[in-house]
């Protein structure tokens, strides 16, 4: 690891930042290095405008991953550096409004029904009848689970735990899995072949990878033959918009999902049919006497 390297990840520990932003801040001014092939203290302004011209241009890369390179490399020259560049403040990916995909609760089912390793079922149940992020769900540990209030503790995005309540269905299914692998940590470990799955006293493994959900989810989607483009969040939105349609008041739904800002939940007023069928009689009755 180079000096400027350990610098900057030094610097993103002390202002809190969560691993995976540090890896992901890491890896954008890594691709910036092997673009111009020298060393970021060595790059100019100039370089940088052209730099982010590529992104958007060449490369044609999504809002999402512009503002990724964007917030790494501008925490680099910054906050590590001290150098405010203009470009810095004038690179503006362009705001996307698209509504997330939502699956019915038909289609759920009929997903996780089609899921054949059980600690990958149980997983993606839970993230769906608790509304969990996928790196909530998969790092669940045993002593988050509090049988006797019925209720999960997530440690949340950006260090902000909440309660969510556990579904007197999920009790008894993480119950079973548990007893399949006995881990003593996580409430879905990475799946080990043979029959000794934990042969070594005091043995904690690891929590079900991000990429082993992500495959069990595409391929129980495509068996069922949904058009959809759905993907392991569209769990966590379905379970919002779900809560909606059964008349969960939108400030609960707020804090069970963990947002910040009640904008946030407010997307799911678009995304259910009983909502705007509510609001297409109101305005029907208020306009009556016209």
């Amino acid at each position: 690891m180079t000096a400027l390297r350990q610098r900057m990840a030094e610097d993103m520990q002390l202002h809190g930042f969560a691993a995976r932003t540090q890896e992901a801040y890491l890896g954008a001014v890594c691709q910036l290095a092997r673009y111009y092939q020298k060393t970021p203290e060595a790059i100019t302004e100039e370089e940088l405008r052209g730099y982010f011209l590529y992104l958007v241009n060449v490369k044609k890369l999504a809002r999402a991953s512009v503002t990724i390179a964007l917030c790494g490399i501008k925490f680099l020259y910054e906050q590590t550096l001290q150098r405010k560049w203009r470009i810095l403040d004038v690179v503006r990916p362009q705001k996307e409004k698209r509504l997330p995909v939502v699956l019915s609760r038909e289609e759920v089912r009929s997903i996780l029904q089609e899921i054949r390793i059980p600690t990958y079922r149980a997983c993606l149940t839970t993230i769906y009848a608790c509304g969990l992020r996928l790196s909530e769900g998969r790092c669940l540990q045993v002593c988050d689970v509090d049988s006797a209030r019925m209720l999960l503790h997530i440690h949340g995005k950006a260090k902000k735990d909440r309660y969510v309540p556990l579904p007197q269905e999920i009790l008894p299914m993480l119950r079973d899995l548990w007893k399949i692998y006995r881990s003593p940590v996580w409430v879905f470990p990475a799946p080990r072949r043979g029959r000794n799955l934990w042969h070594r006293p005091g043995e904690t493994g690891v929590p079900a990878s991000v990429d082993a959900v992500q495959s069990a989810f595409r391929h129980a989607l495509k068996r069922t033959g949904i058009s959809k483009k759905a993907h392991v969040h569209s769990l966590r939105h379905s379970y919002g918009t779900h809560l909606l349609e059964n008349g969960i008041h939108l400030r609960v739904i707020q804090e069970l999902l963990g947002h910040r800002s009640p904008a946030t939940t407010a997307i799911y007023t678009h995304l259910t049919a009983e909502v705007r069928g509510e609001a297409v009689e109101s305005i029907n009755r208020l306009m009556r006497d016209l």
